[in-house]
This record gives C-alpha cells, sequence and structure tokens, in this order.
C-alpha cells in the first residue's frame, strides 16, 4: 500500500532510532542565511524585533491614559476617546495587510523602518492634539516581520512567547509610564506624545544601523541543489537532523546543504559587507521593475489567507483578548479615580504590573513549557508531532481567564480593595499570554511556510474584532452595571477559548482539505507573484 504523503502541520520530530529533531526550514552553509549566523547575531536582531513590539505595543496603549488630561483641558469626551481606541486597531489591523507585500518583495528592513517613521509623526500629533479629530485620526499612524527567519521550528513556541511577552511588556508598561507622567509636577500628558516621538525618533536611528535584512531566497537555493524543502522530513537518517542538546542547533556529524556560490581564492562563498545586510531596500530576486504590479496582485493573494480555519481560531482567540483589554483598561481609567479608591494616575499605572506578571507566567507556559510539552506528546506519538498537540494547554486557560475578568468586573463594581480585583487582573494577563501564544503557534505549526501572510491574517481579523468591542464597549457599560458586564464578557470568553475543542477534533481534517489550497498558495506566492 502507497504510503500517504506528510500533511502540514504533522512532522517527524523524534525518530525512535536516534531521537534526534527534524530541521525545519531546511538550512544551508550560505553565510547570508540567518539560520547560520552566530548566536550573538541570532539573539541581537531577534532583540531589537523584540524591542520594536514592546514599543508598538506601548504606544497603542497609553493613550487612554491620557484621557483625562484631554478631557479636562481639551473637553475631548470619553467615548471620543474610545473611538480613537477603535480607529487604532483598524489603523494596525489593515494597514498590516497594507504592508504585507513589502517584506517579500523590498526586504524586512524598510517594513520596520516605516512604522517608526509613521509612529515620529503619530507621536508628535498626539503631543499636538487640538480638537476631537485630532485625537482620533493620529491614532491611524500607530500601525506595527521576522522571528521566524532566524531560529527553526522547533523552537516556535519560545520564541513566540517571547513576541507576545514583548507584546505584554509594552501593553501593560505604556498605561504605567504615562501614569508616572500625567503624575509628575513638571510634564502634562502631552509628554506622553513627545517621549513617544524620542523614542521613536533614537530607535529609527538605532534600527537603520543595528537591523541587519533577514530576507533570503532559500526556495532559490534549494531549488538549484534539488532539493525540496517539503520532504524535509522524509531525508535518511543523519541528515538534515537536530541534537536536541547541540549548542549551535545542528550536530557536528551533519553536513549542511552546500552552496556552489564560491570565492575563487579561498573556496568559500563570501557574505554581503556590512552596508548591503542594512541596505534600505533588498529587491527579491523575482521583482520585476519597481514592482508595483506585483505588489497588488501580492496584496490580492494574501487575502486568500482568511480562508484558512487556524488562520481564523488563531485571530478570534487574539481579537478576543485585544476585546476584553479594552473593557478592564476603560474601567481602571475611568472608575479608580473615585470613591472608593481615589488612585492617582500612578495608582491607576501601577494596576497594570499584576496583569503583566499574568502575562509573563501565561508566556512561559505557552512558550517554553509548550515546546517541553509538544516534544513530551511527540514521543508518546511514536516520534509524531501534531499541530493539534499544542492546544490542549489552551483549556485550563479557558476558565483562569474568564474567573478572572469576573473577579476584577465584579471586585470594581463591589468597590473591593486589594488583593481580589488584583487577583483577577492577574488571571487576565494569564490568559492574555497564553491564547496569543498559543493559537498563534498553533497557526504556525499547521502551515509553516505561511507564517508571515498567517500572522497577516490573525492581524486583520483579530483588530476588527477589537475595534467592533471598542465601539461598543463604552456603551455596554453604561447601559448595565460592571457586574453584569464582566460577568457576560467572561461567559464570552469562555465560549471564545473553548472553540479550541472543535479545531483538536477537526483540526488535522481541516487541514487536510486545505492541503491543496495551501499548496496552491505557496507555489503562486513563489512563482509569478
Amino acid at each position: 500500500m502507497e504510503e500517504e504523503k506528510p500533511l502540514n502541520g504533522t512532522e517527524r520530530l523524534f525518530p525512535v532510532e536516534n531521537g534526534q529533531i527534524t530541521l525545519i526550514p531546511t538550512p544551508t552553509n550560505d553565510p547570508d542565511d540567518p539560520l547560520n549566523w552566530s548566536t550573538w547575531r541570532r539573539y541581537w536582531h531577534a532583540f531589537l524585533v523584540l524591542v520594536i513590539v514592546a514599543f508598538t505595543a506601548a504606544t497603542s496603549n497609553d493613550a487612554g491614559t491620557a484621557g483625562n488630561g484631554m478631557n479636562a483641558q481639551l473637553g475631548i469626551s470619553w467615548e471620543a476617546i474610545n473611538v480613537a481606541a477603535g480607529v487604532l486597531f483598524v489603523g494596525i489591523g489593515y494597514c498590516t495587510l497594507l504592508l504585507s507585500p513589502a517584506p517579500f518583495l523590498y526586504g524586512r528592513r524598510v517594513s520596520y523602518l516605516l512604522c517608526l517613521l509613521f509612529s515620529i509623526i503619530g507621536s508628535v500629533w498626539f503631543a499636538r492634539i487640538e480638537t476631537v479629530e485630532d485625537n482620533i485620526w493620529n491614532q491611524l499612524l500607530f500601525a506595527q516581520l521576522s522571528l521566524s527567519d532566524i531560529f527553526f521550528q522547533h523552537r516556535r513556541g519560545l520564541v513566540l512567547g517571547f513576541y507576545i511577552l514583548a507584546t505584554s511588556v509594552g501593553t501593560f508598561m505604556g498605561p504605567l509610564v504615562s501614569g508616572f507622567i500625567l503624575d509628575s509636577s513638571i510634564l502634562g500628558w502631552r509628554w506622553v506624545g513627545w517621549l513617544a516621538a524620542i523614542i521613536s525618533g533614537g530607535l529609527l536611528v538605532l534600527f537603520y544601523f543595528g537591523l541587519e535584512e533577514t530576507s533570503f531566497d532559500r526556495k532559490t537555493v534549494l531549488d538549484g541543489l534539488g532539493v525540496n524543502p517539503s520532504e524535509q522530513q522524509q531525508q535518511p537518517q543523519g541528515s538534515g537532523v537536530l541534537s536536541s542538546d547541540e549548542k549551535n542547533e545542528r550536530p557536528p556529524n551533519v553536513e549542511p546543504i552546500l552552496v556552489n556560490s564560491v570565492d575563487e581564492e579561498s573556496g568559500q562563498k563570501k557574505g554581503k559587507t556590512y552596508w548591503q545586510r542594512i541596505a534600505l531596500i533588498t529587491p527579491s530576486p523575482t521583482l520585476i521593475g519597481t514592482g508595483f504590479k506585483q505588489y497588488c496582485r501580492r496584496l490580492y493573494h494574501t487575502l486568500g489567507i482568511m480562508l484558512f480555519p487556524a488562520v481564523i481560531y488563531s485571530g478570534l482567540q487574539w481579537g478576543a483578548q485585544d476585546a476584553w483589554l479594552t473593557f478592564y483598561l476603560t474601567i481602571e481609567e475611568d472608575n479608580y479615580y473615585e470613591a472608593p479608591w481615589f488612585y492617582t494616575d500612578a495608582a491607576v499605572g501601577i494596576m497594570n504590573v499584576p496583569t503583566l506578571i499574568g502575562a509573563c507566567i501565561g508566556c512561559i507556559y505557552g512558550g517554553w513549557f509548550s515546546d517541553f510539552f509538544v516534544t513530551w506528546t511527540a514521543k508518546r506519538n511514536g516520534g509524531i508531532f501534531e499541530a493539534e498537540q499544542r492546544l490542549w494547554l489552551l483549556f485550563p486557560v479557558a476558565f483562569i481567564g474568564p474567573a478572572g475578568l469576573m473577579l476584577f468586573g465584579i471586585g470594581s463594581d463591589k468597590g473591593w480593595n486589594w488583593p481580589l480585583p488584583y487577583l483577577g487582573l492577574g488571571f487576565i494577563g494569564f490568559g492574555w499570554g497564553c491564547a496569543g501564544d498559543l493559537s498563534m503557534a498553533y497557526l504556525q505549526d499547521a502551515y509553516p511556510e505561511m507564517v508571515l501572510e498567517g500572522m497577516v491574517g490573525v492581524s486583520v481579523i483579530n483588530n476588527t474584532i477589537g475595534c467592533i468591542f471598542t465601539f461598543s464597549a463604552q456603551y455596554w457599560i453604561d447601559a448595565q452595571s460592571l457586574s453584569q458586564v464582566f460577568i457576560a464578557i467572561g461567559i464570552l470568553s469562555w465560549a471564545f477559548l473553548m472553540t479550541t475543542a472543535p479545531m483538536i477534533y477537526w483540526g488535522k481534517k481541516c487541514r487536510r482539505m486545505t492541503q491543496k489550497r495551501y499548496e496552491n498558495f505557496l507555489r503562486i506566492r513563489d512563482g509569478h507573484l
């Protein structure tokens, strides 16, 4: 009987005979391959990417803290401030979509630099707000790809854990720093914008000179050598596998795939110079002219990503977390200045600390521990890793996160003080860290060669959900008691997270049904586009 073709998201991670892990993606020995970078170089790049992730999240969430100042000085209502937050979600989600072809055609660097430039403009505009229209439209410029270029697939949970951790640090530290700025007797609420503009300018310089291009045309290199990356899990033993205890992530007895372009004198392929590695634009080998038509075709092609069940599922999990974020931050910034708490701006900002602590624990659980968990389950499954194995870890989150929402909401309604509302915030943070990390890792496990497009699809879906709930949050809070609101969103949160059950049950079937669509997507993307 003919052996069934391997399915995307099903990898042989632990062959029983030697306990080694298949390297995905297939490595080369090309010096420009980011997977061959030295450890310090890869982690420096990762650090820079995580810095911009954290900073973007911080600038996206610090405006609400300045709301009291805008309300008192300019008469801007909280409804208008919430509308601005909704516009922010639209900007992030759809600007991510609009920018998505750029990394494939012009390199990764240009997207980061453009986002930092927009951040400077948006921050200065925020600092100079005078009208309601200013408050709303400056948020479009705070819109936010390359960790997957420098790490192998079996490190995906850990890498995404750091990504979500950076997002959490920015999300919850942004309002904390803003609170201390507002409490300062010297600085006013406008300095929230000025400080963001100053940091954005410094990061723009740092990124221009310190961030290297990670775009690497692996397919062309491997095609030239007759290697099919999609068949790497079928390689013979001792070829393209990883020993889990090797520091440099490649066993010494395994020869990497060789590249024929070499320097005639040294016999070694020359890598790019420093100035080539930090070029503003690194054109794709497939770029035709300016690439405008290719850009438009890629943009249209990327829209098809929304039809993959794993993308919808991951976007739903992330979107729910963004939606609940609006509710509890609004309550912190609106209620806790009054009786019985009478908090200062700094004290309200400090309320984000337990949420951040919970998120950090959630990132460890959803990141490092999830990698350990899927390694263990793969060993028990005869060396076969299924993408759905990671999702089992979301079931505890389906109870902890909603419990936190209810605890915080009821405590805020009843005037509870320390520690119960803060414990609720910790639970909420744990759910925030886990839901995003685990659902994104599942998406990338399921469709490993469609990582960037998958993240774009998730961004569009989650920010659309966040926008809808943000626009309606204040009306809902005004219509019902806080207890009623937070019990309702706690139940909704549980329902969103429990969509994990059908995804575990039908996920593999969904992947098998979309296998042809996935292969066609990659063929079109890597062909004439």
